[in-house]
């Protein structure tokens, strides 16, 4: 769920293409179509985070940002054409990785059971598991999603970027029928994954007239962050790790929070309101509260539905 590039842009109009399908989907909706999907996901997912740490914080991610633009509709893992520049080469999902993982559970599911689950499911189901091989918490998710066919580079401007407050970050959320409550515990997922200096260069250099670093990261953390980050940085690959237990799924995250070692403008804005600041601590002083709202919030923005059909390749539309 980590951005990774900024996009300090306005936010859009409400998505109209969204519908809230809670009531539609089911965590049994493949008992009888295709039984063996979902252990079939899970093993896949759990393959490939032996061969790459960093697996769980991206289908995390990816499934952040698939659900925030169009709903849950796998429009993230389409690919552009000559005629149309998709959701992946959006500038905040430039730095999306993992879509392999996808298309390998896609080809074992469809060896099993053609035309029946998802790849929305499936990203859904991959993002589960990222959390709860991770040391989280493992969920029930509800299935029966399907597919979008339209996935757009520009639509990417609709995310939530690293560099927004709070008031900027209600208002995104609250368009996909997500509340203050949901916003804490989806942040949670930063407790997973790496961020690119660029995302987070608004804090550390230049912050504004009077300093040019944020007062409120801790100082020998960010003078760290400047080392790993210089002002005219080349190193594409540099940045930080989005708390210290990166490929752990914990509550260190709000920790950090509270200690001025989070990453993010977005990270350091859940203190700003006395709602937000409440729960951050709440989280922080108790694993099994953050685990516990962590769930209920995903399924929530999880049943953001919108799409059509069940792509036989996530990568094209039937």
């Amino acid at each position: 769920m980590a951005a990774t590039t900024p996009l300090a842009l306005a936010l859009p109009l409400l998505l109209l293409s969204i519908s809230t399908l809670v009531n539609s989907l089911s965590p049994n909706y493949y008992d009888e179509s295709c039984p063996g999907a979902e252990s079939r996901i899970t093993g896949v997912v759990k393959k490939a985070m032996m061969n790459d740490r960093t697996v769980p914080a991206a289908l995390l991610r990816m499934h952040f940002h698939d659900c925030f633009i169009r709903g849950c509709d796998g429009s993230v893992l389409l690919n552009s054409t000559s005629k149309n520049q998709a959701e992946k080469d959006g500038p905040p999902n430039i730095s999306l990785h993992a879509f392999y993982v996808i298309d390998v559970a896609k080809k074992e599911v469809e060896a099993m059971c053609p035309g029946v689950v998802s790849c929305a499911d499936i990203l859904a189901l991959a993002a589960r598991d990222a959390v709860a091989l991770s040391g989280g918490p493992y969920w029930q998710v509800p299935k029966g999603r399907k597919d979008g066919r339209i996935s757009k580079a520009i639509d990417t401007r609709q995310l939530p970027a690293p560099t927004f407050n709070i008031s900027q970050l209600q208002q995104s959320f609250s368009q996909r029928g997500l509340s203050l409550d949901d916003l804490v515990a989806l942040s949670g997922g930063h407790t997973l994954g790496f961020a690119h200096c660029s995302s987070f260069q608004n804090r550390i250099h230049n912050f504004n007239t009077q300093t040019n670093v944020d007062p409120s990261l801790q100082e020998s953390f960010a003078a760290n962050l400047r080392k790993v980050c210089p002002m005219h940085n080349k190193v594409n690959a540099a940045g930080a790790t989005l708390d210290s237990t990166t490929t752990t799924f914990d509550n260190v995250y709000y920790k950090s929070l509270l200690q001025g070692t989070s990453i993010f403008s977005s990270d350091q804005a859940l203190l700003s309101v006395p709602r937000t600041e409440a729960l951050v601590s709440k989280f922080a002083s108790s694993q099994a509260e953050f685990e516990d709202a962590f769930v209920k919030s995903m399924i929530k923005m999880s049943s953001l539905a919108g799409g059509v059909e069940v792509r036989h390749n996530c990568r094209v539309v039937n």
